[in-house]
């Protein structure tokens, strides 16, 4: 933890799948949080990834915390959260979102999203237009058709084998795509997520490729800063450039999925800057 971060707290609320579990980092004065608006910036609420959990964010939100509210959810079925009643849809993750919103009784706050999170993010500003300030974006990916049919191929529900290789097979995934400075012993912190549930793991990839990204982000009125790593959604993320109404890609070829650990104080500070800049 940075001399600039402060500490990550847990709690639950309850939503219209039942409990979402939260990570929450804010400015704390005489011991007690500061309430969202006292420091005059709106809370940020930040969407994981599939199949992950709102820990991708941990490091971050301390560092995004000195200054504002910041919100991690476990997406539903995810992490400590309890799970739909059946595969849900993007749009159901938003509306599982609105409910933190109301819960923490947040009127109005910027929103972050990592490859799925960043649809839930598209979804949510659509849904709730007033509610949404600006979006950060991790990626925003515009798939083919082609391409559409090998994902849901390759990520589909998972075969469990009696010697464990599916396991060792997700763990040679995380390492492939771990980026500059990401280690094995950072991977194995988020690894255990992407294991629970594989009954309903898939869920959020299958929402993730039934979501038309291309055609949603255009009728987005928010500003939108999309920060595009080179990971394995970056070529799928440019085709975005030109179809925001008000945004743009920053392209971090030197960054990788893990950059949120790696490089957290330049990361928050992207983030700060565009949220807090001169733009609505």
């Amino acid at each position: 933890m940075t001399a600039a971060s402060v500490p990550v707290s847990r709690r639950y609320v309850d939503g219209r799948f039942g409990q979402i579990h939260l990570r929450v980092a804010g400015p704390v004065r005489e011991n007690e949080p500061t309430p969202p608006s006292a420091t005059g910036l709106l809370p940020l609420l930040c969407f994981h990834m599939s199949p992950n959990c709102g820990r991708i964010y941990e490091t971050i939100a301390g560092a995004m915390g000195a200054d504002r509210l910041c919100v991690a959810p476990d997406t539903p079925g995810f992490g400590e959260s309890d799970p739909p009643p059946s595969a849900p849809a993007i749009e159901d993750y938003a509306a599982a979102m609105i409910d933190v919103m109301d819960a923490l009784e947040i009127e109005r706050a910027d929103v972050m999203g990592y490859h799925t999170g960043s649809e839930t993010c598209v979804a949510l500003a659509l849904a709730a237009p007033e509610r949404v300030r600006k979006l950060v974006l991790t990626s925003a990916p515009i798939f083919t058709d082609e391409e559409l049919v090998w994902f849901r191929d390759h990520y589909g529900k998972p075969e469990l084998s009696a010697d464990g290789s599916h396991v060792a097979e997700k763990w040679r995934g995380f390492l492939t795509w771990a980026g500059p400075g990401w280690t094995k012993e950072h991977v194995a912190v988020q690894f255990a997520d992407a294991l629970r549930r594989p009954d309903i793991s898939w869920w959020g990839h299958a929402a993730a490729f039934a979501f038309p990204m291309g055609e949603k982000i255009k009728h987005v009125t928010q500003p939108i800063l999309v920060l595009n790593p080179n990971d394995d959604l970056v070529e799928h993320t440019r085709r975005a450039d030109g179809l925001m109404q008000n945004g743009r890609i920053e392209d971090l070829p030197d960054w990788g999925h893990g950059y949120l650990d790696i490089h957290t104080e330049a990361a928050a500070a992207l983030v700060r800057a565009f949220l807090d800049g001169d733009q609505p």
